[in-house]
């Protein structure tokens, strides 16, 4: 696989860090997890199975975990040992909390100095904001993403999905990491790797803060090319209170759109002023809402209009093309049986990612890791008896 041979401990909590080790352990990584003896971070909205929170089990698929408390000096001692023969370590904690651990990047660079060291953070390891808590809603609140959001005239909405967590976050460590490790190839070294969502929210922003900084144009909600600003770039509502996107950003797409609906007329106003283009939203919207949405995908089918139905879960993980692209995959959960969960989105025609052991409960492998280290097993029960280390409920060290 892509990625095997690569050793990753683990030590983020919550989505960012999780989903971007996620990527890696789907490629061949391996991941060990070294989780709270005292932690669930899953949330009490998180919907679970068999006390597995069920976004989780998607998340940790392909990964070992142990549990450490790394307070305890033993606790430290394990993680040490751990990281000298490991290549990347991944954590999410505030700025300051590994160092005061003894465990920060001068620590361990010191006793692996190939070791690439990456922390994951609302608004990275320096700058007047690196200590303030925040979660995703947050980071697009300053980076500006949040504010462009939502309806002309209207308030700012709520994203459906975590965007700095996992295109601010997750994705850009992923993409920190693999570099890192390239460039250690050249220099034998590793190297340390900072991350913040609210930088990788503002990388998104180009666009927006480009018109602004290069042309002194400041773009509002709604008012966007592809944020409500334009007729032929908008979601419409259909007969039966059901939605239709339209993406019709080239002119010869909007003008068979215009043509599908009986309205023609309005082809040659693409790219018309926002005074026309709200004019249109309302006559497109009011021809929309004659038909139900089943009947305009019918219609437009085999049609080059950029338009799809706007799907709810249900419909969305039955959809025939994600099911073609194994985006939704079947897989085995202890004592489950088979589930389903989403797949891997990364497509590699010699080394294919591929899952193949599901997720675990946290600890399931604190023994073996011991064991692998050096430990015997009178030591191992002495550090589950001081709270040094845990271990599922049943489960003989």
């Amino acid at each position: 696989m892509a990625l095997e041979g690569i050793k990753v401990l683990d030590l983020s909590r919550l989505l960012p860090g999780p989903f971007c080790t996620m990527l890696l352990a789907d490629l061949g990584a391996t991941i060990v997890r070294v989780e709270d003896p005292n932690g669930d971070f899953s949330g009490p909205a998180e919907k679970r199975r068999d006390g597995f929170a069920a976004g989780f089990a998607n998340l940790d698929r392909n990964k070992q975990s142990i549990c450490l408390n790394l307070k305890e000096p033993a606790g430290k001692e394990i993680l040490l040992k751990l990281a000298r023969d490991f290549d990347v370590l991944l954590e999410g904690f505030r700025p300051g909390v590994m160092d005061r651990l003894g465990l920060g990047y001068s620590h361990l660079s010191a006793i692996n100095p190939r070791l690439v060291y990456c922390s994951l953070s609302g608004y990275g390891q320096d700058g007047p904001y690196r200590l303030k808590v925040g979660h995703d809603i947050n980071y697009l609140s300053i980076a500006g993403a949040l504010g462009m959001t939502g309806p002309y005239g209207g308030p700012p909405v709520m994203p459906a999905v975590q965007v700095a967590d996992v295109g601010g976050g997750a994705l850009m460590a992923a993409t920190g990491i693999l570099t890192a490790l390239l460039a250690r190839q050249r220099t034998g070294k590793g190297q340390f790797v900072d991350i913040a969502m609210a930088d990788g929210v503002a990388a998104w922003m180009f666009s927006y803060y480009g018109s602004y900084l290069m042309a002194n144009s400041a773009l509002r909600r709604g008012e966007g090319q592809l944020s409500g600003g334009m007729a032929y770039y908008q979601i419409y509502r259909t007969k039966d209170d059901k939605y239709l996107s339209l993406g019709a950003v080239e002119a010869k797409f909007w003008s068979n759109f215009c043509q599908i609906i009986g309205k023609p007329e309005l082809a040659d106003d693409h790219a018309a002023p926002p005074a026309r283009q709200r004019e249109m939203m309302q006559i497109v919207g009011d021809v929309i809402a004659t038909r139900t949405r089943g009947e305009w995908v019918e219609l437009f089918g085999g049609r080059e209009v950029c338009v799809e139905p706007v799907y709810d879960i249900e419909e969305a993980v039955a959809d025939p093309q994600l099911l073609h692209r194994q985006m939704i995959v079947e897989t085995d959960l202890p004592g489950e049986g088979k589930v389903k969960q989403g797949g891997i989105p990364i497509k590699l025609s010699d080394t294919p990612g591929s899952i193949r052991t599901p997720a675990v409960v946290a600890g399931y492998h604190t023994a073996a890791v011991l064991r692998q280290l050096g430990y015997t097993e009178t030591e191992i029960e002495e550090l589950a008896r001081a709270g040094v280390i845990n271990r599922p409920r049943g489960q003989k060290t």
